[in-house]
């Protein structure tokens, strides 16, 4: 099959609906032919994409596709050059501050390296939104914090240790606790296990399944890394010659015939990763 796949298409690993019943999916964000250039150069060409309600949508991409530019976008950090983006049905580009702080409240992001504050203990980065937000007395903002500690697989003891005291997977892990300090619906995680070795990666991904089913999280995540792609989404996005090519869960995805996808999905490392999704007795992925 060669051409795109529809960049409204949805997967089924964890319970999105598909075809028909598609329609009764709710629409969180909706990207309409989106462009973005910086000068004369030009990273987003007419994008169009839409993240539903509860799933793993991830995004990948070669370097230089605009993968971060395009959740900057989203999170509103960056404004189109033309098109629209709505968020919770807001369209970004029409609202005030005050509108956008309150709707950038329903929503956490996790930075690539974690963007932790240096001068700040674990505890005070992971409260920081908490104190922004002035709706609590400072006590409870001290135990709301700790359980979001706790909930992302550390414990009280680390609370008071400063971001240089951290390994690179427990700065990962804070940086989750701040990103859901005001209980998100949608999370946004840009290269969620870079820089980790496999194991702390593994367990990173173990995290994100575990809390995406708990609190039932949309999520939307940049992601160079197939083995955390193949493990934690529903659909992939890919982006090459400054467009969504498709939008689609990997079987789907890897069917569209153009070199990235090729060089990404059926390459003798994409193939490992993605025996994970091999049935039993079936052939393997992307084969005739």
């Amino acid at each position: 099959m060669t051409g795109e796949i529809a960049a409204g298409a949805t997967g089924q690993a964890t319970g999105i609906a598909t075809g028909e019943a598609r329609a009764h999916h709710e629409t969180v964000i909706e990207i309409r032919d989106l462009v973005k250039r910086f000068g004369d150069a030009v990273v987003h060409d007419h994008v169009n994409l839409d993240v539903y309600r509860g799933e793993v949508l991830s995004i990948v991409g070669g370097s230089g596709s605009g993968k971060t530019v395009l959740l900057r976008q989203i999170v509103g950090l960056e404004r189109p050059t033309s098109g629209s983006i709505h968020v919770f049905g807001e369209e970004l580009a029409k609202l005030r501050p005050a509108q956008l702080q309150a709707l950038r409240n329903r929503w956490g992001l996790q930075f690539q390296r974690g963007a932790l504050f240096s001068a700040l203990s674990v505890i005070d980065n992971i409260a920081l939104p908490l104190r922004e937000l002035r709706a609590l007395p400072d006590n409870l903002i001290c135990r709301v914090s700790l359980l979001k500690l706790q909930l992302v697989g550390l414990s009280a003891r680390d609370a008071d240790k400063m971001p240089s005291d951290l390994s690179g997977g427990m700065i990962k892990r804070v940086a989750l606790a701040r990103a859901l300090a005001l209980e998100p619906e949608l999370v946004f995680l840009d290269e969620p296990t870079a820089g980790l070795d496999p194991m702390a990666s593994d367990a990173y991904v173990g995290l994100i399944r575990d809390l995406r089913r708990e609190l039932n999280l949309t999520v939307v995540m940049v992601t160079h890394d197939l083995d955390t792609l193949v493990a934690l989404s529903d659909r992939v996005a890919v982006l090459a010659d400054h467009k969504v090519l498709a939008a689609a869960p990997i079987p789907e995805v890897i069917k569209v015939d153009h070199p990235f996808i090729r060089e990404y999905f059926l390459g003798e490392r994409a193939q490992r990763a993605l025996q994970a999704m091999r049935p039993a007795s079936g052939p393997a992925i992307g084969d005739a």
